[in-house]
């Protein structure tokens, strides 16, 4: 990325903290940035390609943060962290995250598939556990879509009662619906092994046309593991 690519981008950037993407201009970042209108178009096009670089920009500096951070040994403490640092980027970037996340197919970014493949990273490590309620791409979905709503509407809402300890409620909330309440014991297996045996018993009383024998087989033989 050329230098002068970027001073535009930081020009750009600055001035959305302070004014918001309606009331910038492409005068207002050339006399920011200390370029000539056509230097802008040449590197962006038009106000939209800019913005939408911006926006781009603004993954990159919440993705960079993120990577910066090795996973911790407790997937949950990572999952706390991965709220917190989500509502905190955008409370702390508002003008950044309006266009990462308030404009129309945002989703569909490269930047912002990336964050979720770190979110599915983290949910995957608790499934492993044992702690996870749903699929972990479903768990995702969930918790990403519950981070930005909580993160625009705290935007969009003066401070007060109606937003006092929003962020943590939401979380808790959503994380409630996903996970599970208490750490596998060693009951848990247990409980397994007991509906292994029900089911090989229900298999044995009925006939099992949705399966060739080979799926049969592979299925009993399982069960027989999980029994024992």
């Amino acid at each position: 990325m050329s230098d002068t690519r970027q001073e535009i981008l930081d020009a750009t950037a600055a001035l959305l903290e302070r004014a918001g993407a309606e009331q910038v201009s492409i005068r207002d970042v050339c006399q920011a940035a200390g370029v000539t209108a056509p230097t802008v178009y040449h590197h962006f096009g038009d106000k939209k390609d800019l913005l939408e670089a911006v926006a781009a920009e603004g993954f990159r500096r919440y993705l960079s943060a993120k990577h910066s951070r090795k996973p911790s040994a407790d997937p949950l403490a990572d999952l706390h962290r991965g709220w917190t640092d989500h509502v905190g980027f955008g409370l702390e970037h508002p003008a950044f995250y309006r266009l990462m996340y308030g404009t129309p197919n945002a989703e569909q970014r490269p930047s912002a598939r990336e964050g979720h493949r770190v979110l599915v990273g983290i949910l995957d490590r608790l499934a492993e556990t044992g702690r996870l309620r749903l699929p972990p791409e479903q768990a995702a979905t969930m918790i990403h879509t519950a981070a930005v709503g909580t993160t625009l509407s705290l935007l969009s809402l003066s401070e007060g009662p109606r937003t006092e300890g929003l962020a943590d409620r939401m979380r808790d909330a959503v994380f409630g619906a996903v996970l599970r309440q208490n750490e596998p014991s060693e009951n848990d297996g247990a409980a397994a092994a007991d509906l292994a045996r029900a089911l090989l018993a229900t298999l044995s009383a009925r006939r099992t046309e949705e399966l060739t024998p080979g799926e049969r087989g592979i299925l009993l033989e399982l069960l027989r593991k999980l029994a024992s």
